[in-house]
């Protein structure tokens, strides 16, 4: 597996090559929609499509202005803040300022034994680059997970910077296996200056990884938690690996225009650095093991996964400063057997219900706690759910009641909206990879109907990565509140098509509005 695995020295994702394959993907797109924009029946702006098309296009200027936004504040954080932070930072960094002790705390649960290695050895590469010692506190759950480590430990004892302390967790899950880390870190204590990485089992540092994010907090006081650059190394289909690039692309964008604010939108669990002070404070470390919502229909419930949503809004909450750091890279293993449609969907259920489960709450901070930007991008998250179902919605209602050659339209028009906003990512990207398009008009979509799904169902959690464990199952055992749950789903959704009938003109206003 070893040689499978990324270099230590990764490609920073805006050192952007444009490759000979590239730009023919590129002008091969072109070529073929130009080709068929020519050669089919023109239903853009005929007397029936007009109304879909405006309410279409309404929808578009919004959102890819929206984009255009986070593109100029991402460029504005990575072009000119964030290159006088990392100047700073190397100053300090060079003026001899180190932190008093490292801690990483490790979760691991069946996980493949060279993965636990590289990550292991990734750690240690690291502490020696910087001539820096550390404590690895391991959280692990299985016997086998004990066995590996010890059997790295034995290869290496003698000649490493790292002291282990493996914590078992006496629970199951994941949150349980981070608090019995956390409250043993308590329990020895922490100086003012150290820092503490929390990571999961299967993230690899890159080279320079830990010099680039120690010196930021080296440099800036102010700043309680950070969080890096991501990028997938997949075993398994092909289409997987591209969409997850084309995901850590948006990610990058997204984190650097949220950066500037000074906030993030989340600490990502695979690996996030915090000082150590802060992780090991009584409500951190409570709202990891049982963080719980309460819904007006759902009462109480604790969260499954979600542990990086948790560690972030404990410190949003209080007012932390958190920022990104670009030129840190982690990378992250994932195993995919079969065709991986099951665990897109898993995942996408995963990540909608942490955000949606997060999101409520930290926008009933407001934008007094919260800064306005960031706020603001809380409710946009909710917001375009909604729209991105209106477009479709739309198009559809014209394809099945009024014209069905506007199919061939609507879907020149998604290629040719999601081929501009791919450019975008491209940027982002280490090169062009031409199923950028298709994959975010999917992910989208997809998105967008499992968020309305879980939207109504907050305690329904499944993690498929933790031997398929579920939660909310005794809250959601209630026949009564199941139904009113469906039929709140189903309300919502038939207003959000019968507004958007009324605005395409597949139903004619009633009469007393237009007697007005």
């Amino acid at each position: 597996m070893s040689g499978l695995l990324p270099p230590p020295s990764p490609t920073p994702h805006r050192c952007f090559r444009l490759t000979l394959s590239g730009a023919v993907s590129v002008y091969i797109f072109i070529v073929i929609w130009f080709t068929i924009a020519q050669n089919v029946p023109n239903t853009l702006w005929t007397d029936e499509t007009l109304n879909a098309m405006i309410f279409i296009g309404f929808l578009g200027v919004w959102r890819y202005g929206w984009w255009l936004t986070n593109l100029v504040r991402s460029l504005l954080f990575g072009r000119i803040y964030y290159p006088i932070m990392r100047q700073h930072a190397d100053l300090i960094w060079e003026r001899g300022w180190r932190p008093e002790h490292v801690h990483f705390l490790m979760t691991t649960y069946h996980e493949r034994p060279a993965t636990t290695y590289h990550y292991l050895d990734s750690i240690v590469r690291e502490l020696q680059r910087e001539g820096l010692s550390g404590t690895l506190w391991i959280g692990f759950g299985a016997e086998e997970d004990f066995n590996v480590i010890e059997k790295w430990r034995e290869r290496h004892r003698g000649e490493m910077p790292l002291n282990i302390v493996m914590v078992k967790q006496n629970q199951p899950g994941k949150r349980m296996a981070i608090g019995v880390i956390l409250r043993a870190l308590s329990r020895h204590g922490v100086g003012r200056d150290d820092v503490a990485f929390l990571m999961d089992g299967d993230a690899i540092m890159a080279a320079g990884a830990l010099q680039k994010t120690l010196s930021i907090f080296g440099a800036y006081p102010e700043i309680t938690a950070l969080t890096t650059d991501e990028e997938a190394v997949v075993f398994g289909p092909k289409w997987v690996q591209n969409w997850l690039y084309m995901r850590f692309a948006q990610r990058r964008m997204w984190m650097q225009s949220h950066a500037l604010s000074k906030r993030v939108l989340t600490l990502t669990g695979r690996m996030s650095a915090y000082r150590a002070e802060a992780v090991v404070a009584r409500d951190f470390i409570r709202n990891v093991e049982a963080d719980t919502l309460s819904h007006w229909l759902w009462g109480n419930f604790r969260f499954l996964s979600g542990d990086d949503k948790s560690t972030w809004y404990t410190l949003l909450k209080k007012g932390a400063a958190m920022t990104y750091v670009p030129d840190a890279m982690v990378y992250t293993i994932e195993h995919i057997e079969g065709w991986g449609l099951r665990r897109m969907r898993d995942n996408l259920l995963r990540w909608s219900g942490n955000m949606l489960r997060n999101g409520s709450r930290a926008i009933v901070l407001g934008p007094r706690v919260v800064p306005p930007f960031i706020w603001w991008c809380l409710v946009d998250q909710r917001i375009s759910i909604w729209t991105v179902l209106a477009g479709f919605t739309s198009a559809m209602s014209i394809i099945l009641f009024v014209d069905g050659r506007f199919l061939i339209t609507y879907l020149l028009w998604i290629s040719l909206t999601r081929f501009m906003l791919s450019l975008i990512l491209f940027a982002f990207s280490d090169r062009i990879r031409i199923s950028y398009p298709f994959l975010l008009y999917c992910n989208q979509l997809l998105s967008a109907i499992l968020k309305v799904y879980i939207m109504f169902r907050l305690p329904k959690q499944r993690w498929t990565n933790r031997k398929a464990q579920k939660g909310g199952e005794d809250v959601m055992a209630s026949p009564f509140r199941r139904a009113m749950a469906a039929y709140i789903n189903v309300l919502y959704v038939a207003a959000m098509c019968f507004v958007v009938f009324l605005v395409t003109g597949i139903l004619d206003w009633p009469e007393a509005y237009q007697l007005l």
